[in-house]
């Protein structure tokens, strides 16, 4: 069992209990830094006997000091145990021979992710959590979609519309729910919140939320152990928000407290110049970054607002060493291509400002000649074509037209522009002319978003996938009828509330009316009412069914 026994708090040391959905936040002091406290005496005994039993392909190798309590008992989503390299051609061109890659492009979508999603998706399974929000700059809610699929989580994505086509689609195309807003991450951040508010759904917090936190410590633990039990002189990383380097971190502490390690490596944040809030305050002896309005290419980097976790890191460089950079998107670009053309990595700009800033270390006498370093490789570019995911894939919301904080009335608009547009309707009909004819009528009467399966079978799997706020089906199809799919649907805790409307194009018997009695929402019959008319009688269903859940 790896429940935390408790949270301690690293400012003022008060403990609390920890609570998995709650954010992290000290109830003495009011510090967003705690600590949970595991049985580490236990834990170190079977690392001292090699860890015997446990898999080394995945983070799950430390489940003893991560915050699931059974990980045995559930079918747990792979991230971690990623290889590191020795730099062959890269750093020595740079006169330096002991640089390592982290490469964490071989996690399930290419990136360290991957791990906060396989810790913070497992918590909500165990939680039972059946459907989340999250906001992100790209690579976290790709991970955070493909861990959500495997859990058959539904996952609600908001990222700027700035972010590259491919991450968006990319999230989309492992099914979440994909909301793109015409405004910067922080103005995104802020709309994410005020909707999971709104529909009472958990919000992952990022830096803040302790699995996702714990899950980046797992990183430091593999660096240590592919290492022969030693710490890195140096560890670098580009960072946006900066959750990654603080739980890396954390797992640093950890080893040195349990004595396995003699020494906490010196830490490297490198930010974009468009966006460096953090190296800002650090050049100018600040312990608080101000905020800034992000202005960089590489948007994957552009959190113009890191809040109380550059305060953290700031003390880590404080108590351990350490220097914060900022290169030019073109030094980025360049560095990229550098270690493409040397080392056969490719990776995504937003890695490439790591090892940018290290070349800018190691130009500036930052990194002696004997330290080793380790540099987090992270990322990938996913192009995912059009055809693959159809137009639907994604929902606009325009916020402020600059990049200011978004007004109240424009976020009120925007949200309730929001609830519109993210209305789902789900049609099964095997008749393509008749799905179609309702399909084009439900998006001219309002900006529905109408999904279409051809038989039973495929309607179901979409109704778990998607879960529609509607689900209108033909009773006779081949496969599953639609008796056996509103059967199938009431079985399924994912799908049983959502009202279904069925539509007949045979008379029906009293027997079967009496099979769907109390099942469904409505019957009609093809033919008793002008399709325009049916699709009125749908969307007031829809109306009515939005205004009992905001009643309820």
């Amino acid at each position: 069992m790896a429940t935390p026994q408790f949270l301690r708090c690293a400012v003022c040391q008060h403990e609390q209990p920890y609570e998995p959905f709650v954010p992290a936040v000290c109830k003495a002091c009011g510090a967003q830094w705690l600590l949970p406290q595991y049985d580490f005496a236990s834990f170190k005994r079977e690392v001292l006997r090699g860890l015997p039993g446990r898999p080394t392909d995945n983070l799950w190798r430390y489940q003893d000091v991560l915050p699931v309590s059974n990980p045995g008992g559930l079918d747990l989503y792979p991230a971690g145990g990623t290889p590191i390299w020795l730099s062959q051609r890269y750093a020595p061109a740079l006169g330096h021979d002991q640089v390592y890659l982290k490469d964490e492009r071989y996690a399930p979508t290419s990136s360290f992710k991957d791990r906060q999603a396989a810790v913070a998706v497992a918590a909500m399974v165990e939680g039972g959590v059946k459907e989340a929000v999250i906001a992100s700059t790209g690579n976290a809610a790709v991970a955070y979609a493909a861990a959500c699929a495997r859990a058959g989580i539904k996952l609600w994505v908001f990222m700027t519309s700035l972010v590259p086509q491919e991450k968006l689609r990319e999230a989309a195309l492992f099914g979440a729910e994909v909301i793109r807003v015409s405004g910067n991450y922080d103005q995104t951040k802020q709309i994410a919140s005020q909707f999971a508010q709104r529909r009472h759904l958990l919000l992952d917090r990022g830096a803040s939320s302790i699995p996702a936190r714990e899950a980046m410590k797992t990183i430091a633990y593999e660096i240590v152990e592919q290492l022969g039990w030693r710490a890195p002189s140096w560890y670098i990383q580009a960072v946006s928000g900066g959750l990654g380097p603080l739980g890396v971190y954390q797992g640093f502490q950890e080893l040195f407290d349990m004595g396995l390690i003699n020494s906490i490596p010196k830490l490297g944040i490198i930010q974009a110049e468009g966006c460096s809030p953090m190296v800002q305050a650090f050049k100018a002896g600040k312990d608080v970054a101000e905020p800034v309005v992000p202005d960089t290419r590489i948007i994957i980097l552009s959190t113009g607002d890191p809040g109380k976790t550059y305060n953290y890191l700031w003390q880590l460089t404080q108590k351990h060493g350490g220097t914060m950079e900022a290169v030019s998107d073109a030094d980025a670009f360049s560095a990229m291509r550098s270690l493409a053309k040397s080392e056969g990595m490719a990776v995504e700009p937003a890695t490439a400002v790591a090892f940018a800033g290290l070349e800018k270390m190691l130009r500036e006498g930052s990194i002696d000649s004997d330290e080793l370093v380790v540099v987090n490789c992270t990322g990938h570019t996913f192009p995912v074509e059009k055809h693959v995911l159809g137009d639907q894939w994604a929902v606009d919301v325009h916020l402020s037209e600059g990049q200011k904080p978004a007004p109240h009335e424009g976020l009120q608009a925007a949200l309730e522009n929001l609830d519109e547009k993210t209305t789902t309707v789900l049609l099964i009909d095997d008749n393509e002319d008749d799905a179609l004819l309702i399909r084009r009528l439900l998006e001219a009467r309002k900006s529905y978003r109408v999904y279409h399966a051809r038989d039973g079978w495929e309607g179901l799997s979409q109704a778990r996938q998607k879960l529609p706020d509607l689900i209108v089906s033909d009773l006779t199809m081949p496969g599953i009828d639609g008796f056996g799919l509103v059967e199938e649907l009431k079985l399924d805790p994912r799908t049983r509330n959502i009202p279904v409307v069925v539509v007949s194009a045979k008379d029906i018997t009293p027997e079967e009316r009496k099979r769907l009695d109390g099942q469904i929402q409505a019957l009609y019959q093809k033919g008793s009412l002008p399709a325009r008319k049916f699709v009125e009688q749908v969307v007031h269903t829809i109306e009515d069914e939005k205004s009992a859940d905001k009643g309820g």
